[in-house]
């Protein structure tokens, strides 16, 4: 094999590691990042902490992925819908993947070394949370509810960042994103039952049981109720109010769709996560630039 692709071949392979093809995680991670920088900006977030927080959140969801997949070598062989990833097919070694690892690491840290020292020291607990997950599912009964504080910790880091200080309404917002989480990652969680139950490990699907439909709409209801408290609190008016109504629309509709338990529906309800959280956003964003005018 020649240099070239040889290059080309590692690049797929760890891209694949990274799940540069499916953006579906980063964007979860995204939105409450983005939702948590305007409501700290009051609707005006220093720039280059969106562009900080935007490319640290696609580096810290890659690394999350590649060490999800280092902590899954054993198991995704097993599981229909990972069984072609790279550690399941030979394809990578455990050595190029925790250097991978360290890399994208350390890329995330160089980029908050401009921001201040509170945000830094907020980076050890999130990074901690993010290379702890995988190994949760060997233990926890709700796996889930632990990925939701790794995937909202950018909320409290977004205040830490834009205020320099992290109020009670961002540990609010973190609580939410839990509910939400466990919402929506239960769905995903779903479609890998049958296979989980076979090799053994957790996932708030089998906690659940019959009732994971139930614990699904349960967790958006929370979520809901969540934003709506936290709507009040900061008196936003119409266009929030109307973004989280539309959200909670679309969280309610996915009942119609995850009720039969399919796998692919399943999936597909859970891949649409992305428009709720987008809604929400909208309505933010719409409500302060509306203020400013």
């Amino acid at each position: 094999m020649t240099l070239t692709a040889r290059l080309k071949d590692r690049y797929t392979v760890y891209s694949q590691l990274m799940r540069l093809d499916k953006p579906i995680g980063t964007l979860l991670l995204l939105w409450p990042t983005l939702w948590a920088l305007w409501i700290a900006g009051n609707g005006r977030p220093d720039w280059t902490l969106v562009l900080i927080f935007s490319l640290g959140t696609l580096l810290m969801r890659s690394a999350g992925c590649v060490i999800n997949d280092y902590a899954d070598r054993d198991f995704d062989g097993h599981v229909e819908r990972t069984k072609l990833r790279p550690f399941a097919r030979g394809a990578v070694s455990k050595k190029e993947a925790l250097l991978l690892v360290a890399a994208l690491s350390l890329l995330s840290f160089l980029l908050i070394l401009p921001l201040n020292r509170l945000t830094w020291l907020m980076s050890l607990p999130a990074l901690f949370l993010a290379m702890s997950y995988p190994f949760t599912k060997r233990f926890l009964a709700l796996p889930q509810a632990y990925l939701g504080i790794a995937f909202g910790f950018g909320i409290p880091m977004a205040f830490a960042a834009q205020t320099d200080s992290v109020p009670a309404i961002a540990w609010w917002m973190l609580l939410g994103n839990i509910f939400w989480t466990l919402g929506y990652d239960t769905e995903y969680a779903i479609t890998d039952k049958p296979d989980d139950l076979k090799i053994g490990i957790k996932t708030s699907a089998i906690t659940f049981g019959d009732y994971d439909v139930a614990a699904v709409m349960a967790s958006f209801a929370i979520f809901t109720a969540i934003m709506a408290a936290i709507g009040l609190s900061l008196g936003l008016g119409v266009c929030y109010w109307l973004g989280l109504a539309v959200a909670a629309a679309m969280m309610a509709r996915q009942y119609k769709v995850i009720k039969d338990r399919d796998r692919l529906a399943c999936f597909k309800a859970f891949l649409g996560n992305n428009r709720v959280g987008m809604v929400i956003f909208v309505g933010i964003l719409t409500e302060y630039s509306l203020k400013a005018h």
